[in-house]
């Protein structure tokens, strides 16, 4: 096999460095490369670059499309089977015999932890805004249960009762919401929750607040069963990555639910998890919110909290998941993984 003529530098460099055959085979790495991986050098020989990424296809999509020269990897899962996945920022770039991978591993400069990221400034002053929400969240259930009341005299009109319904149980979310601002509480036990069922009051979401010009398809696997969660939070979170698809200016979205076997998330091995994707057709996440999108205050736009998708991270921790992203103009992928081996009921620790 040949190797490409940069080759004898790459050696020297302390960065994991490995290059394939025009195939995408892996065909030579330097010493620091395997070393990293913690497996021998044999076992990563004529390996597919693409089989090496454990968690989404992102290089496999890369790969296949002729027109890109670079890609640009941010916290990819990178690992064979049998062994723990690494973690590294890095890039792809094709060269004149096949394609070169430079992996900056995530251990030698730690992401910040989202979980952690809020300020005490930053948290006084959501206390602040839960506080002042309190007043007309209360008028608004009020509000909502007079209508209940009259439509309920009027049994010919079960559409106004549905959305009736819908209110009333956006405004029990949003005040559960408020509370955990004004005084954090221990997480509620998980109990079965139907994950299409979640995605189907993301969709009534989105149909009530109108003034959206959006397709919607569902793409689900109706053999998925129920499995132990959080159903509130994580129609929080669908319904804040929904809504960061509608603001980026998508007019396609697609909801997708698959079950994956043998899945590394968050540097465990699960026999089954749940895989919720969230594609969109809008402008893209940008480049240079890429590294830290997930983090508190971060939005692509001059009216935006930078919460939400911070909170859709929280709640893929909060279930043993990983929430990640592939982004390029015109087709954007979240993707949350929820492992289904969780039998007790119970919050993460």
């Amino acid at each position: 096999m040949s190797t490409p003529t940069a080759a004898p530098t790459l050696e020297q460099l302390t960065t994991p460095v490995a290059w394939t055959d025009a195939q995408a085979r892996i065909v030579g790495m330097n010493p620091a490369f395997p070393r990293w991986m913690g497996i021998g050098p044999r076992r990563l020989l004529g390996q597919p670059l693409a089989a090496l990424e454990v968690e989404g296809e992102a290089l496999a999509r890369f790969l296949e499309q002729e027109e890109r020269e670079v890609l640009r990897l941010h916290r990819i899962a990178l690992g064979v089977p049998g062994e723990a996945p690494r973690y590294a920022d890095g890039w792809v770039t094709r060269t004149a015999d096949g394609w070169l991978l430079e992996a900056h591993p995530a251990d030698a400069f730690p992401a910040p932890d989202p979980a952690q990221a809020l300020p005490g400034a930053l948290q006084a002053a959501l206390k602040g805004l839960a506080h002042e929400l309190r007043n007309p969240l209360a008028g608004l259930k009020g509000a909502a249960q007079l209508l209940a009341r009259r439509a309920a005299a009027r049994p010919d009109d079960s559409g106004e009762r549905e959305l009736l319904d819908l209110i009333g149980a956006e405004i029990d979310r949003l005040s559960q919401l408020v509370d955990q601002l004004m005084s954090p509480a221990p997480q509620r036990p998980h109990a079965p929750l139907n994950i299409h069922a979640v995605l189907e009051r993301v969709l009534r979401l989105v149909e009530a607040e109108g003034g959206w010009s959006v397709r919607v398809q569902r793409d689900y696997d109706p053999s998925i069963p129920e499995f132990p969660g959080d159903a509130d939070r994580l129609t929080q979170a669908v319904w804040n990555l929904v809504r960061n698809a509608l603001e980026a200016g998508a007019s396609t979205i697609i909801l997708r639910t698959r079950v994956e076997n043998g899945l590394h998330i968050r540097e465990h091995l699960h026999p089954r998890a749940l895989r919720v994707e969230i594609v969109d057709d809008g402008r893209g996440v940008p480049d240079e919110l890429a590294e830290h999108l997930f983090l508190p205050l971060v939005s692509g736009r001059a009216d935006g909290t930078g919460l939400g998708l911070a909170l859709a991270h929280q709640v893929a921790r909060e279930h043993r998941g990983s929430l990640t992203f592939r982004s390029r103009p015109g087709h954007t992928v979240f993707t949350l993984l929820l492992p289904q081996n969780d039998t007790e009921g119970a919050p993460p620790a």
